[in-house]
């Protein structure tokens, strides 16, 4: 038996095996598996295997809305991914989970501020009391001149609607998967093996409910902060009391992972879910408490306290990055420092990019809708509305620093590495076409700069880090809001920069994100409709969404919650109907595989055998989670199947690549059975035309291989070692 099981190209069950006429015969729409139909010629593969396809690219993406919806929430999906990014050399580490558990939260808090702002700050407090504002808005004008406790008080229901928006995104997953579930295991025992084996949901719905009481507590705050400056009163102390508990008490939970963790533990369900409702409670309580209350409200320009509450949580999340980035350096090893895709430093860049883009898309929202509501650019003349917090003005003008010295990075980088590059591409192709015919020159160079731009990933590294770095410092430079002090000014006093010339920045940093979110719509459309597009955006989706939500609750569900179960129970059941059961995985679809042995009993192991291609398990997720998948890791999966095992590879693959030998030209090769497993395929096939054709052989890169003679030869390979082993 022979099962497949694809890569992010969202390949259809034909194009995996191979065959035009398939039916499923197990699964549903949604991840299903796949056989030749009956009745037609040629429905075994090599070897005389039955053939079996494993289809799951459903399940991290699905209708286009729920696309657009996974694009929202990519903030939350990389502060999750980073928890799971810890060095190898002393595990996950408390501290490390409650830093990255904490910048979640923050994401969350930003995400409620910034719906704030919006409905409370610029529409309720500034535009419904601006005639210049309403004119010709009958959409606004309805509530426009009525007291602003009114005013506050109605449209608070659009935060509130936004908090249960996110709320319903994150439970709906659990709806899916009850099926799936294996409540055993821990998060951190099991490696790998956790990702599928440990029950997540239980911790899911404890931080869901955190994250729910948070949000409604930080929009409590915000209104009860503007309602103190008509005067402190009794009930607004004591509201305002309950609100800063239940914030006390979510982060409180968030340092004890211990409690989180834990597939039961009924007394923090209890305490989360109690958390979860009192913050519901207060908010209704807190809206009636602005409404009723007819103090007059002092003048103002925006809403009170809106301005140092955000600066607060820049600072805080700036303080949580810092902590992070220092212990994740005392903790990498040398091996990490050298060979580490991102130089062992994972979760703070990832931490960082997350907070980075919450922060440029919360504050341009604001800045743009007061920007609309203006009909012209943010001004400060009379008659205008008050520009948004100077935190978000900072934050957008170091967003434009960071993507603008990012870019220049970027192009610095891929000139002087070109050279290298190239020479290295230039020795491959030399030593696998030694014999080429003069003719040949222009597609020997076609083939160079393949080679070249595959190697260009390992570069990809250093970019990141420094992006990371400078979202770090923009996130910083948000306390100079809190001093009162412009970004125009003050860069034309210390350093010389006219103030016309940041005020363009600002203005084409904000068009920037707008930008940004335009292309992520886009992406997320053409990355689950479009083949040959998916191949380039899929492969980071899929990596993010591979893992379990361990640190936020709202970021996109885990399709290997489901996939790896559903796989170790199908090859079960095959290994009892069929003399073994021979997994070939491309692309991501190795990675569940390899996730997938992990998990199978000792009974199915000694049956099962495993042909990998375009395989990034070496090359992007050991390197990027060294403990959960490091070499170690790598090496288990291999002694679990008794090194029945091969893995196809293209020096052309920008993606895939070699697991334990590099087995290039003049490299030195792996020793023992792991030296064994990788198998270099020359990429393309020729450099001139075959007799039977008029074009040479094409550049296949990253793409499948399973109608290609090496894949058939190693299928035979495999079969016959299964045979052996009984």
């Amino acid at each position: 038996m022979e099962l497949r099981v694809h890569g992010v190209s969202g390949a259809s069950a034909g194009q995996v095996l191979d065959r035009p006429h398939v039916q499923q015969v197990a699964g549903d729409r949604s991840g299903g598996f796949y056989r030749p139909r009956p009745g037609y010629p040629d429905t075994t593969g090599p070897g005389g295997v039955v053939l079996e396809a494993y289809r799951w690219s459903d399940l991290p993406s699905g209708t286009a809305a729920r696309a657009l919806s996974l694009v929202f929430l990519l903030p939350f999906m990389l502060s999750n991914v980073a928890v799971w990014m810890c060095p190898a050399r002393r595990g996950p580490g408390t501290a490390a989970k409650v830093l990255c558990r904490l910048l979640a939260l923050t994401l969350t808090l930003l995400y409620v501020l910034s719906v704030v702002g919006v409905a409370l700050d610029v529409v309720a407090w500034q535009c419904m009391a601006s005639a210049r504002c309403l004119a010709g808005r009958s959409w606004l004008s309805w509530l426009g001149g009525r007291p602003v406790e009114l005013r506050l008080a109605v449209l608070a229901l659009v935060p509130v609607a936004a908090i249960g928006l996110v709320w319903s995104l994150g439970a709906r997953p659990g709806r899916s998967y009850d099926a799936f579930r294996t409540p055993t295991g821990e998060l951190e025992g099991k490696r790998l093996s956790a990702v599928g084996h440990w029950d997540a949901m239980p911790m899911v719905r404890r931080l869901r409910a955190i994250h729910v009481a948070a949000a409604f507590a930080m929009l409590d705050l915000t209104l009860l902060i503007a309602t103190g400056a008509r005067g402190p009163s009794g009930t607004t102390v004591g509201l305002l009391t309950v609100a800063v508990a239940v914030l006390v008490g979510c982060l409180a939970l968030l340092c004890a992972p211990a409690l989180l963790d834990t597939t039961e533990a009924r007394v923090t369900d209890r305490v989360t879910s109690a958390l979860q409702a009192t913050a519901c409670g207060l908010t209704v309580v807190t809206v009636a408490a602005v409404l009723l209350d007819g103090t007059p409200w002092p003048r103002a320009a925006g809403l009170p306290g809106y301005d140092e509450t955000v600066a607060s949580v820049f600072l805080s999340q700036t303080a949580l990055l810092a902590a992070l980035g220092l212990l994740t350096l005392s903790r990498r090893s040398r091996r990490e420092r050298q060979r580490g895709l991102l130089r062992g430093m994972g979760a703070p860049v990832l931490a960082a990019a997350a907070a980075g883009l919450a922060v440029a898309f919360s504050a341009n929202l604001v800045y743009r809708t007061a920007a609309f509501l203006n009909r012209r650019a943010i001004t400060e003349r009379p008659g205008d509305l008050t520009p948004p917090p100077l935190a978000y003005k900072w934050a957008i003008f170091g967003f434009f620093l960071a993507v603008s010295t990012a870019a220049m990075v970027g192009g610095a980088m891929t000139l002087l590495s070109r050279r290298t590059r190239r020479r290295a591409a230039v020795r491959i192709v030399a030593h696998d076409f030694p014999a080429a015919p003069p003719e040949a020159a222009d597609r020997m160079r076609q083939v160079e700069k393949a080679i070249a731009r595959a190697r260009f990933t390992e570069r990809l590294g250093p970019l990141a880090i420094a992006y990371a770095y400078l979202a770090g410092l923009g996130l910083a430079a948000s306390a100079l809001g809190l001093l009162g002090l412009q970004p125009s000014p003050l860069a034309e006093r210390l350093f010389g920069v006219p103030s016309g010339l940041v005020t363009f920045g600002l203005t084409m940093s904000s068009y920037l994100i707008v930008g940004v979110v335009v292309a992520l719509l886009v992406g997320g459309l053409f990355a689950y409709r479009t083949a040959e597009f998916r191949r380039y955006v899929g492969v980071l989706w899929d990596l993010g969404t591979f893992w379990p939500r361990a640190a936020h609750p709202f970021a996109p569900p885990c399709y290997a919650e489901r996939a790896v179960p559903e796989l170790a129970k199908r090859i079960c059941y095959l290994a009892g109907q069929h003399r073994g059961v021979l997994l070939t995985g491309h692309s991501h679809g190795s990675v569940l595989l390899a996730a997938t042995v992990l998990q199978l009993p000792a009974r199915v192991r000694h049956r099962v055998a495993l042909l990998t291609y375009g395989s990034p398990l070496n090359r992007l997720y050991a390197r990027l989670f060294p403990w959960y998948l490091g070499e170690d890791v790598l090496c288990e999966v291999g002694d679990r199947i008794g090194w029945r095992w091969l893995n196809l590879w293209r020096d052309t693959d920008p993606i895939g690549g070699w697991i334990f030998d590099a087995g290039r030209p003049g490299e030195r090769s792996v020793t023992g059975p792991a030296g064994t497993v990788d198998r270099r395929l020359r990429d393309p096939a020729g450099v001139v035309p075959p007799a039977s054709d008029s074009v040479p052989p094409p550049i296949k890169g990253h793409w499948p291989c399973e109608s290609d003679e090496s894949f058939a030869a190693a299928t035979r390979e495999l079969v016959d070692r299964l045979r052996q082993s009984r």
